[in-house]
């Protein structure tokens, strides 16, 4: 027994040190975080800064002030191991309760709202005991709410490839679309340019969202300075203000349907901009339960467990070879 809360105190003094850097070294915030006082949040860095006969917070009187050199060297391994911790936890739930427990999905909001619904209704009626959490943001939110352990898995654009902890699956391609109001001069049969959209004003995803890159890109490769005049972050947003008459709007082909916006028209785009690459990420050291798993296939069938576990054995077979070159 004695040997268990041991074990235990180790851990908090391992959060304490997490949480302190997580939280700008606000020893406050890390006690109302962990529900522990500020002096016991102290007193458990000190006992692990004891133990290992090293100082890893600079101190200005009582006040941490930032990490010291061990201590930055230490962070990687803390953090490790409170993963490892979790993983633990989440294999002995895996195998006492396969179909039960919690999912969280981040995901942009076009994902959210026009490539997830299908996915997760499916899944439901598979795993209906599996209680489910949707959160949306931008690609850069997704991938700060995967490496915190907010969420499971994430669902966004390109942009998750730019985390090293990271491992990201692509799942499938998509266009863009143009979008105007029925008699839209856009609408007289000549084939759609740069040139031609730019004599318009514009509507469409604000920056870091559902490839606006690529349509960046676009315009500034062919020369061409587009008039931006409102940008937002879903698509149904951008079709509103189009039906207003403000101007023609870019959306991702996925989110125009024929059915629901009888009051626009839309233009394939897909000479104009590059394809975009949706992408399935989750953390790199994460324990992925057997339903998150059944997820991921139920929303890419390409992606089956044998080829994510392989995925994840490759990303980090590299991240071991990239840490040995920076140690050579």
């Amino acid at each position: 027994m004695a040997h268990l809360q041991s074990l235990d105190m180790n851990f908090q003094q391992l959060r304490s040190v997490r949480e302190a850097v997580r939280r700008g070294f606000n020893l406050t915030e890390v006690a109302h975080a962990l529900h522990t006082s500020q002096p016991g949040v102290s007193r458990q860095i000190r006992e692990l800064e004891e133990e290992l006969g090293i100082d890893l917070f600079v101190r200005a009187g009582k006040r941490l002030t930032g990490l010291t050199e061990p201590g930055r060297q230490v962070l990687p391994i803390v953090e490790r191991l409170l993963s490892d911790s979790e993983s633990l936890r989440q294999a002995s739930r895996d195998f006492s309760e396969r179909d039960v427990g919690p999912l969280s999905i981040a995901a942009t909001h076009s994902q959210a709202r026009y490539a997830l619904p299908s996915a997760v209704r499916d899944f439901r009626q598979l795993y209906p005991q599996v209680t489910l959490s949707l959160h949306q943001g931008s690609p850069k939110h997704v991938a700060e709410m995967l490496l915190s352990g907010e969420a499971d898995v994430g669902i966004a654009t390109e942009a998750l490839t730019q985390y090293e902890q990271l491992v990201t699956l692509p799942c499938y391609q998509w266009t863009h679309a143009v979008v105007v109001p029925p008699n839209h001069a856009l609408l007289d049969g000549q084939p759609l340019t740069l040139e031609r959209l730019s004599r318009f004003p514009l509507i469409t995803y604000d920056v870091g969202y559902t490839g606006r890159a690529h349509i960046d890109e676009a315009f500034e490769e062919a020369g061409i300075t587009p008039s931006v005049v409102l940008s937002a972050m879903d698509a149904d947003v951008i079709k509103t203000y189009v039906e207003l008459g403000m101007g023609v709007g870019i959306v991702a082909s996925i989110a125009f349907d024929q059915d629901r916006d009888r009051n626009l028209r839309a233009i394939e785009a897909r000479s104009l901009f590059k394809l975009n690459m949706t992408r399935l990420a989750f953390r790199r050291d994460a324990y992925l339960r057997s339903y998150v798993y059944a997820f991921i296939e139920t929303f890419a069938p390409p992606l089956t467990r044998q080829r994510v576990e392989a995925a994840a054995r490759l990303s980090s077979a590299k991240q071991d070879d990239d840490a040995q070159q920076e140690a050579a």
